[in-house]
């Protein structure tokens, strides 16, 4: 996704978030409005079922258009330059901050205050989804790390199975454990060629040491700091010792998820949402919170962030719809029945959870997690050509000081880009 494009919206598109929304006092909430909505292919089917759930019990109605991953940047960039936004859209959460500092998506800080739940939602996604103190976007989708490990593997390996790692050290020392088992088996896999997923993996071990990766502000890198070059270094020595699959050096991510179906890893730092999908090939899985060398845990809180489009003339009923896909009814009904996790933090036990201790702990990282905050985070990042994709390479398998050095400069510059 090129965010390059999204940064070529001219000034205008500022203008248009603060003065859209001029009549929206004479509207009514809950009038028979139309919205439309707007997201990425990958969080279609969430948006669809809070739209189908609001539509049965509103008068409005909630239209839902969904747009290739790496197409819907362009798309947001043409339809903002145009004055055409969406009622409302969603969005990557890493892309929040940018575009709340473009203007795309209306300011909702009044609103927001007046929420009943305002306390219980989120924080990390709306920290992201906040520009000078305004807020601009709620907490849509949510998608977590977790470690996951074999229960068989670790019974064949004379492990717990009901004893996860509670430090990165431990993490390690059972990897090693379950690889000597032998033949197809690998103690542990990751995604090395892809700078997303060793984000999403590896940098809750930082947070989770009390490290930081970018400063508050998101100008700032943290990559050379002494905890990010301990999990490096933990990583690339599980790789050199072949604890780490082969395959871990060249994985982009296509084929990550299919590695740990294959039921031949131990354990691995992967996306929650994955849990069913591996138990679904009959894998029998445990799950723990990612640590630091020594302790502590955390989470990356991923997932897409929704806003009220700039261009909007229905603000209030847009509104309407937002506020309620974070009420008890959108969050326990359409995401906690469907196995997601609820955007709010005081609902990680819920009629469905509570079923699976499992889903119970995944839930509740969500207040104990980070959303990296940063307006020019996917070129510093995500990108394939990203100063931060190089970093990595260069810390896993070649010269990891002098990567994490010239990363650390590369990738500030790269963020303070205007």
């Amino acid at each position: 996704m090129k965010t390059r494009v999204v940064s070529a919206l001219t000034a205008g598109v500022l203008v248009l978030a603060t003065t859209a929304c001029g009549d929206e006092g004479t509207q009514a909430a809950d009038d028979g409005a139309v919205l439309t909505l707007w997201t990425r292919a990958a969080t279609e089917s969430v948006s669809k079922a809070y739209a189908d759930a609001y539509n049965a019990t509103h008068s409005n109605k909630v239209e839902v258009t969904a747009y290739p991953n790496e197409e819907y940047p362009a798309k947001l960039a043409s339809a903002a330059g145009a004055k055409s936004l969406p009622d409302l859209f969603a969005a990557d959460v890493v892309f929040a901050p940018q575009y709340a500092s473009q203007g795309l998506w209306a300011d909702v800080t009044d609103r927001l205050a007046t929420l009943p739940v305002k306390d219980k939602v989120a924080p990390s996604h709306l920290k992201a989804g906040t520009w000078e103190d305004r807020n601009y976007a709620l907490p849509h989708t949510i998608d977590l790390s977790v470690l996951l490990y074999n229960k068989d593997l670790y019974t064949k390996a004379g492990l717990d199975p009901e004893k996860p790692p509670s430090t990165l050290r431990e993490f390690a020392d059972h990897a090693r454990k379950i690889d000597r088992l032998g033949g197809d088996v690998n103690g542990t896999y990751f995604g090395g060629n892809c700078g997303g997923c060793v984000e999403f993996t590896l940098w809750p071990s930082v947070w989770a040491a009390d490290g930081d990766v970018i400063d508050a502000d998101g100008e700032q890198a943290k990559v050379d700091s002494p905890e990010m070059a301990d999990v490096f270094a933990l990583y690339r020595a599980l790789y050199e010792e072949g604890v780490a699959a082969p395959a871990s050096k060249d994985e982009a991510g296509p084929t990550w998820l299919g590695a740990l179906q294959s039921g031949n890893v131990g354990i691995a730092p992967a996306p929650s949402v994955w849990l069913d999908a591996l138990e679904q090939k009959g894998l029998k899985l445990g799950v723990a919170p990612i640590s630091g060398l020594t302790g502590g845990e955390s989470t990356f809180v991923g997932g897409d962030a929704l806003g009220i489009g700039a261009t909007t003339e229905k603000t209030e009923q847009a509104w309407d719809f937002l506020a309620w896909t974070t009420s008890d009814e959108a969050q326990v009904e359409v995401v906690a029945k469907n196995k997601g996790v609820p955007t709010r933090t005081d609902l990680a036990a819920n009629k469905y959870s509570s079923a699976d201790p499992r889903t119970v702990l995944i839930n509740g990282l969500v207040a104990k997690g980070r959303t990296p905050y940063a307006r020019n985070f996917n070129v510093s990042f995500n990108d394939p050509q990203s100063p931060w994709l190089q970093t990595v390479r260069g810390a896993l398998f070649g010269d990891a000081g002098k990567a994490l050095a010239d990363g650390n400069t590369a990738i500030t510059k790269s963020l303070q880009q205007g």
